[in-house]
């Protein structure tokens, strides 16, 4: 570890956290319909959206109606995204002449994208046309994060009204998100990107002779304005097959820095919004407080696993970091602040390949997956994740002291406990129970590369990066087959989904209750107090469901290697 190493680590923290409160200020207001300077110029092609598609922008939806519009809009956005990839050898803009996608290939492919995971089992630049790509990939990329946005709106709204009855328009909140937050700043990193030196183009791949006279192909494409909307969408993925270690999705170190801001800063900014709206921004600050609080935890704990580097090396009389799988570009600290970054937010990108990571090193990305959306979580799901938590915390406040729980004002009743536990538990249901089968099951074990306590933790990661819409690829494990296919796209749609229905009932039920003021009884929820009880019982929790499968993965391969064990 270097005084080096730790000020890039805290330079990409510090970046985040300072955008965080004019983002989030700014996105208040879009969604509360104040006007903004972006209104004044898009606020016509908006009402023109509304008018084309039949939209009354005034009229509000219950949380039923808004549920069914959002699963309705995903399920319509699934099909043709399938429909997309299993034809696009007919489709315009394939100059490499791509074959259709496997079945099982674009299904799993279309329920990533949809659900805002974007694992692929493919290489980019070998499978997918620039249609595909672009009329596909990159429209998910938006309305994937868009939903994620309605979502963390609709329970926002929850806690703002009193004896309400509905939660926004689902449609308005999915156009305004996409209209004014996510293209904008999109078109702007694009641009920043193009003028860092990465490609933007539709050009046919070039043939280029090295100087030993091989045959290289050198692949090109609209790179920029992907990686901008899979950064700030936190959809993770990439154009190219190594993503963010190809030179030219991440050719400096001023587009890593760019694209580690993209990563978190709308997540993070979300935080704030939440505050806001409810009249409470230092609720919304003490939220972002707990999410930067595991994510520091982790960067500091990856760093020092990867910095202090692998004794089977050194006892060899090599010395130094761990540098397998890492771009010498980057180096430790800047692979393993990525990886932390990019897991906590539900990204899903890497710039360096995490099968390659010592046991810890790799233990931190694979336990900030399964924790779930909430350090900080994908933009949207993030801010609904930690909020479903802070209820469950408030419920053991609650029990502790012999008074009826409540947050921010409003009661938490039996119904509403017990939707926060539906949410919780359905993660650890897929990730554990698909882990469990394919353990033994030899048509997926074919898939791992390595034996032991390192294939038990492939296969961890491959669920734990699925059902927490995440899509970072541990590596080391074949996932193009029909089993991981079907079951990675199956944990993708259950754990997206299977999240949002309980959460928006829990919004439906919050909204209809009174606002309450606050008492002397009532417990304070924007101090340290709070922070330090909401980290705990994240603690617990994701302990009581993970450490057993941690045990026999990362945290037994740690002991080997002190014990001279490879694999």
């Amino acid at each position: 570890m270097t005084w080096n190493g730790w000020l890039q680590i805290a330079l990409m923290f510090a970046l985040v956290i300072a955008t965080a409160r004019p983002l989030g200020i700014y996105m208040a207001a879009v969604f509360e319909g104040r006007s903004t300077l972006l209104e004044r110029a898009l606020g016509p092609l908006e009402g023109r959206f509304y008018a084309l598609s039949g939209i009354d922008p005034k009229r509000e939806q219950d949380w039923l109606t808004y549920t069914i519009a959002l699963l309705a809009f995903n399920a319509a956005g699934f099909v043709l995204l399938y429909a997309i990839l299993r034809l696009q050898h007919l489709l315009p803009l394939n100059p490499q002449g791509f074959d259709p996608m496997s079945p099982h290939l674009a299904f799993n492919t279309a329920a990533s994208f949809v659900s805002n995971t974007n694992w692929q089992s493919y290489g980019g630049e070998s499978t997918l046309s620039y249609f595909s790509q672009m009329a596909g990939l990159t429209v998910q990329n938006f309305v994937s994060a868009a939903t994620g946005f309605a979502v963390a709106i609709a329970i926002a709204r929850a806690f703002a009204r009193s004896s309400g009855s509905t939660l926004g328009n689902f449609w308005v909140d999915l156009t305004r998100a996409t209209l004014y937050v996510l293209l904008p700043l999109s078109v702007l990193l694009a641009l920043g990107l193009v003028a860092l030196e990465m490609p933007q183009n539709l050009s046919a791949y070039i043939d280029a002779s090295t100087l030993e006279g091989a045959k290289q192909t050198l692949a090109q494409g609209p790179v920029a304005s992907q990686v901008a909307i899979k950064q700030l969408g936190t959809n993770g993925g990439g154009f190219f097959n190594v993503n963010a270690a190809h030179p030219y999705e991440n050719p400096n170190a001023w587009t890593n820095l760019l694209q580690n801001w993209a990563i978190f800063s709308l997540s993070l900014a979300l935080a704030v919004t939440f505050g806001r709206m409810i009249g409470r921004e230092r609720e919304g600050w003490a939220l972002l407080s707990v999410m930067v609080l595991f994510l520091a935890v982790g960067a500091a704990v990856a760093y020092w696993a990867e910095a202090s580097g692998n004794p089977l090396m050194h006892a060899m009389g090599i010395a130094g970091p761990n540098m397998e799988g890492k771009e010498v570009r980057f180096g430790p600290a800047l692979s393993t602040v990525w990886a932390v970054f990019t897991t906590g937010a539900s990204n899903g990108s890497v710039n360096a390949m995490h099968n390659s990571f010592m046991p810890l090193g790799g233990l931190v990305p694979l336990a900030l997956m399964q924790i779930g959306e909430v350090v900080p979580g994908g933009v949207g799901s993030g801010l609904y994740g930690i909020v479903v938590l802070a209820i469950l915390a408030m419920f053991v406040a609650g029990l502790m002291v012999g008074r009826t729980p409540e947050y921010l004002g409003k009661k938490l009743e039996a119904r509403d406990v017990k939707m926060a536990v539906l949410a919780i538990l359905v993660m650890p249901l897929f990730i554990l129970g698909f882990s469990a089968v394919s353990a033994v099951l030899p048509v997926a074990l074919a898939g791992l590369a390595n034996p032991g306590a390192r294939g038990l933790t492939e296969i961890l990661y491959a669920y734990a990066s699925a059902s927490g819409n995440n899509g970072s690829a541990f590596a080391g494990l074949t996932a193009n087959a029909p089993w991981w296919n079907t079951t990675l796209g199956i944990a993708m749609l259950a754990c997206r989904f299977g999240i949002i229905v309980p959460v928006m009932a829990i919004a439906g039920s919050l909204v209809a209750k009174p606002k309450l003021a606050p008492s002397a009884g009532t417990f304070p929820t924007d101090g340290l107090l709070f922070v330090g009880l909401l980290a705990g019982v994240i603690v617990i929790l994701s302990g009581l469901e993970y450490f057993p499968a941690l045990a026999l993965g990362p945290i037994v391969e740690h002991f080997q290697m002190l014990a001279g064990k490879t694999f």
